[in-house]
């Protein structure tokens, strides 16, 4: 029997509420819950994501090579569908948003197959959005 996946809570530090709104609100495309002065909820693609506004700890960023890149950790996102992945790569590139990671496919022919794409958000906060034709490579070895 498949297991239910439930909703994560991730809270992030962000440098300024205004530009976190502009970003995860306006770019991002996401509803807003509860906020107040120093935080906003968003409905991240199912999960609960709240921007915390914490100025000082927002953007530190350390990369690691994989697949011939240097991905920035930490960093988060979401597994979408193949189609949901292609409507928000090209929904950012309409935005200008800078990509760390151009979207493109990754370990192409081999297991865990996927495409993926790395960009920061306005506070310097790494996200990643991946598919898989075949969710069944999620995690395989």
């Amino acid at each position: 029997m498949a297991k239910q996946v439930q909703p994560f809570h991730l809270a992030i530090p962000v440098k300024d509420i205004a530009r976190a709104r502009a970003f995860y609100g306006d770019v991002l495309g996401l509803s807003e819950g509860r906020s107040d002065k120093q935080w906003v909820d968003w409905d991240f693609f199912g999960h609960q994501l709240v921007t915390h506004l914490a100025p000082v700890q927002a953007g530190e960023v350390h990369h690691n090579p994989v697949d011939g890149h240097a991905v920035p950790v930490p960093h988060f996102g979401v597994v979408l569908t193949m189609d949901d992945w292609q409507q928000l790569a090209r929904r950012l590139q309409d935005k200008g948003i800078k990509f760390v990671i151009e979207p493109h496919i990754r370990f192409e022919g081999k297991p865990g197959e996927q495409a993926t794409m790395f960009f920061y958000d306005y506070s310097g906060n790494a996200l990643e959005f991946k598919a898989f034709q075949d969710m069944n490579q999620l995690f395989a070895s």
